[in-house]
């Protein structure tokens, strides 16, 4: 289950009320933060930019492939482990605004992590050490450490042990 916080708003759907919960300038100021290192094919500079201006915790050699979207509005609610690859044009949320209230959820995405292209992260998720993120997963609950998983609805495809077995059968088979 995707741990975030509910704040219900009366009146117009809750994005009638983005400004109550985050401000105006700050919005811009990730924008323009978000869209300069999207183009940018100089990695350590988009680590840099993410830590400095955007408050997100980056691990060390993690690499944001080109058009990877954060969240503009709470991209501070983002970490990401020591070298990890997101693919490219994936987004990483961390709220949705609903009609009758918004959600804000921290995404925890581990070290040795493999995102495919396309993905999408929920708020609210945990991704394992070691895990492998299909491309085009929509990733809806949290990924058990090492596991594989992929498609719409996301779902485990291979355990941390599945995969270790098939490692090892392939293994094997390069050397017989």
């Amino acid at each position: 289950m995707r741990r975030t916080t509910r704040y219900p708003v009366v009146g117009p759907n809750s994005l009638w009320h983005v400004y109550k919960t985050v401000p105006f300038w700050r919005v811009v100021r990730n924008f323009i933060v978000i869209q300069l290192a999207r183009y940018t094919p100089l990695l350590a500079v988009k680590n840099w930019l993410y830590r400095t201006f955007l408050g997100m915790k980056v691990g060390d050699q993690t690499s944001f492939a080109l058009m990877v979207m954060l969240d503009v509005m709470f991209p501070e609610k983002i970490s990401v482990g020591k070298n990890t690859v997101i693919g490219y044009n994936t987004t990483i949320l961390a709220h949705e605004y609903l009609i009758k209230e918004y959600r804000l959820g921290e995404v925890k995405i581990g070290s040795e992590v493999m995102i495919g292209a396309n993905s999408t992260i929920l708020p609210g998720i945990e991704i394992g050490d070691g895990a492998i993120v299909s491309a085009g997963t929509l990733v809806h609950k949290d990924v058990p450490a090492g596991a594989f998983v992929g498609g719409n609805p996301m779902r485990v495809i291979y355990t941390k042990d599945e995969m270790a077995e098939r490692a090892a059968g392939e293994t094997e088979v390069q050397f017989t």
